[in-house]
C-alpha cells in the first residue's frame, strides 16, 4: 500500500532560516483550526495511522501535523533516547504536516511539544495510533502507542491512545479504515469539549477496538485488567541463530511480539521444540576483548514470543473482556493512583455523553 503522497507543498521549510519561522507561524497560528499531533508506535508508514491522518486531513476541521517513528517502535514502551542524536526527517502526507523521527514514540511526543520542532507550543489533543494489536491490561506497559499519548499527557496536553485488536488469518488492512470510522465521534468529541474545558482533567483514554469494528456492539467504559499473554523463551542452538537483522523484526500478532519465532506455534508445541533445543542446543565459545579464545565465557542464544492463554476472569467490565465480546473499550488512565477514582467517575461522565450525542 502507498501510503506517501506527493505534495510538497505541505511540507514545512528547513527550520534553519527565519522565514521558516514566518511561514510555519503563518500556517500553524489558524485560531480557526485546532491543532491535532497525531504519533503513533508501527511506524510512520503504518495503514492505522496513514488512514487515520487522511480522515482528519478530509474533515477539513484542524490543523493536522505527524511526528512519529520511522520504524516498528511498538514495544518500545515508555523509553526514550538519551546522549545520542535523533534525526527528524519531513515526511510527506497529503494535507499534513509531517516528520518522521528515528527515535521512540516518547521521542516523538517530547520533540513535538518542545517547540524545536514546530512553531506552537501545544496542540490542543494529542492522538497516538491507531495500533496493530490490542494493548489492554498488563501490555499498556510494554505499549508504545500507550506511552506516547502517556507522555502528552505527562506534559499537560489531553490525548488518546488507539488500538485494533489484530488477529492473523482474520484481521486486514481494510479494517484500520473502518476503526478509523468507529473512533472518529471520540476524536471529534474530545476536541469539541476540550475546548469548552469540560474534558476529564488529568487521564489520557485508551481505546480498544474489537477485530471486526464495522460490527462492534458500541461503547464500553472498562477498567484496566491484569491480562497479559505468556512469554516464552527458548533456547536457540548456534547453527540456528537468525541474523541479527531478522531476530530483531516486529512483525507482531499481539502488539508485544519481541522477535519472530514461529506465528502459528500452540503453546504445547513451542514447550516441544524448547525441549528438543535444550538437548540439542551448542554452547558457543565467545571472543575475548583482546581477541582471544576464553573458553571459560559461554554464549547462549534465546528468542522470546508471547502466546495466548485462557483468561479466567470474567468481569464484563475489564477491557480485554469488553474487547473480545465486540465492545469498543475505552479505558481511561491517570497518573497518579490516588485520582484513580475521580477520573474515573469524571471519563465515565464524560464518555457516556459524548457516545450519547449530548452537547
Amino acid at each position: 500500500m502507498t501510503s506517501v503522497k506527493n505534495n510538497n507543498n505541505m511540507l514545512p521549510p528547513e527550520p534553519s532560516t527565519s522565514t521558516c519561522v514566518e511561514s510555519n507561524e503563518e500556517e500553524d497560528n489558524n485560531n480557526s483550526k485546532p491543532i491535532v499531533l497525531v504519533t503513533n508506535g508501527d511506524g510512520i508508514d503504518s495503514p492505522g495511522l496513514v488512514f487515520l491522518v487522511e480522515a482528519l486531513v478530509r474533515e477539513g476541521l484542524y490543523n493536522v501535523h505527524v511526528c512519529a517513528p520511522q520504524s516498528d517502535k511498538s514495544v518500545s514502551s515508555h523509553s526514550v533516547t538519551l546522549q545520542e542524536t535523533i534525526a527528524a526527517t519531513s515526511a510527506e502526507i497529503s494535507g499534513a504536516i509531517a516528520y518522521e523521527v528515528s527515535g521512540t514514540p516518547v521521542d516523538c511526543v517530547s520533540l513535538a511539544l518542545s517547540g524545536a520542532l514546530f512553531s506552537w507550543s501545544k496542540p490542543l489533543l494529542v492522538i497516538s495510533g491507531i495500533n496493530r494489536g490490542s494493548s489492554c491490561g498488563h501490555h499498556m506497559f510494554y505499549s508504545g502507542v500507550v506511552a506516547g499519548a502517556r507522555e502528552a499527557l505527562f506534559c499537560g496536553v489531553p490525548s488518546l491512545s488507539v488500538s485494533l485488536n489484530w488477529k492473523k488469518d482474520e484481521s486486514q488492512e481494510t479494517d484500520f479504515k473502518d476503526a478509523v470510522s468507529v473512533c472518529l465521534p471520540v476524536i471529534s468529541a474530545a476536541i469539541r469539549d476540550i475546548e469548552k474545558g469540560i474534558f476529564p482533567k488529568s487521564c489520557s483514554l485508551n481505546i480498544e477496538i474489537p477485530t471486526s469494528p464495522s460490527t462492534n456492539k458500541g461503547f464500553k467504559l472498562t477498567k484496566r485488567s491484569m491480562w497479559r499473554s505468556s512469554p516464552s523463551w527458548q533456547a536457540v542452538s548456534a547453527n540456528r541463530h537468525p541474523s541479527a537483522g531478522h531476530f530483531m523484526s516486529n512483525q507482531q500478532s499481539l502488539g508485544l511480539q519481541l522477535a519472530q519465532l514461529s506465528r502459528d506455534a500452540s503453546a504445547a508445541g513451542a514447550a516441544r521444540r524448547l525441549t528438543t533445543q535444550r538437548k540439542n542446543m551448542l554452547e558457543i565459545e565467545s571472543v575475548g576483548a583482546a581477541g582471544k579464545s576464553d573458553s571459560n565465557r559461554v554464549k547462549k542464544y534465546f528468542r522470546m514470543e508471547f502466546l495466548d492463554k485462557e483468561q479466567e476472569d470474567t468481569d464484563e467490565d475489564l477491557d480485554f473482556r469488553a474487547l473480545e465480546n465486540g465492545f469498543v473499550a475505552i479505558t481511561p488512565l491517570s497518573l497518579s493512583p490516588h485520582i484513580e477514582e475521580d477520573t474515573h467517575v469524571a471519563a465515565s461522565e464524560w464518555i457516556s455523553s459524548a457516545v450519547h450525542g449530548d452537547q
